[in-house]
């Protein structure tokens, strides 16, 4: 009998730019450490993504201690301090959640504005900053989409990328999907949508809701350009969810229920599976 383990953590530093692997996390609240605790927002204080952005994926942050490093192919690299409190700006994502930002080095908005040829400002959440997420496990979430974590498995990848070369697309790789924590080892796919409550290393995991995936799965992450229709549309024959608007999902949003520290390699404990029957996360609404 095969057994789970982590096989990757991901942590993204400036939502909606690259990911950054790593071989341990620690994990609290929010989720893996550093993750999302930047944004980037335009002129009126609403966050940026590669919805709107696709750009953005070729972009690349790094935390070094008290310093963010931004990077990108033909560009030079830029280093900033970190400011964890000062000037504060609005800001707001989906036009649900509405809160302030710290603003962070002029030097980084004038980088990130020639990248992207539009007005951009970075942003890092308040020492205060509290954003409950929703699902059956609720948590808090920094500046993600809704949740702590992403949680993905290699053998829902392998299915899918099955299903897309029999309709002649290429395979896509992981890194479309964004996840924070990729699981080996559980031989059928979409597993992660069954699992209410799970443990790796002292970290604890709660099932939120399924992942409802947007436009950016078609982002090619390491160029930032638009690839489509792949693999919206291959989900779209298999991964449709009634309960969610009839969205397709891929991966678990979780929340986090004990924090502590994530290795790769660590083994998966599932302690309390999903009962048959309707999905039980709530309503957004």
């Amino acid at each position: 009998m095969s057994v789970a383990k982590v096989a990757a953590l991901t942590y993204y530093p400036v939502k909606g730019l690259a990911g950054v692997p790593v071989e341990q996390a620690e994990v609290g609240p929010t989720g893996l450490r550093h993750d999302r605790n930047f944004m980037l927002v335009d002129p009126d204080g609403t966050f940026l993504s590669q919805r709107g952005v696709p750009a953005m994926a070729a972009l690349r942050a790094e935390i070094l201690d008290d310093v963010l490093r931004l990077s990108a192919d033909g560009a030079p690299d830029l280093e900033i301090p970190i400011q964890y409190d000062g000037k504060r700006r609005d800001v707001s994502l989906f036009g649900k959640w509405f809160g302030q930002g710290v603003v962070q080095d002029p030097a980084a908005d004038e980088w990130f504005t020639a990248r992207l040829g539009k007005p951009t400002g970075l942003v890092r959440v308040t020492p205060e900053h509290e954003r409950p997420g929703w699902g059956v496990h609720r948590g808090q979430t920094g500046f993600g989409d809704a949740h702590a974590l992403l949680i993905t498995s290699l053998s829902s990848l392998d299915g899918l990328n099955e299903r897309i070369v029999e309709r002649g697309g290429d395979p896509i790789p992981m890194n479309r999907f964004r996840p924070n924590i990729v699981v080996a080892g559980w031989p059928e796919p979409h597993t992660e949508d069954k699992v209410l409550r799970m443990s790796a290393g002292s970290v604890e995991i709660g099932y939120a809701a399924r992942s409802i995936r947007c436009a950016v799965p078609t982002v090619d992450q390491a160029t930032g350009e638009k690839r489509g229709p792949e693999p919206t549309r291959t989900l779209a024959t298999y991964r449709r969810q009634p309960d969610y608007g009839g969205g397709v999902s891929f991966g678990m949003k979780a929340a986090v229920l004990a924090g502590g520290t994530l290795h790769v390699g660590d083994e998966i404990v599932v302690h309390d599976w999903i009962p048959e029957g309707p999905d039980p996360a709530p309503s957004r609404r």
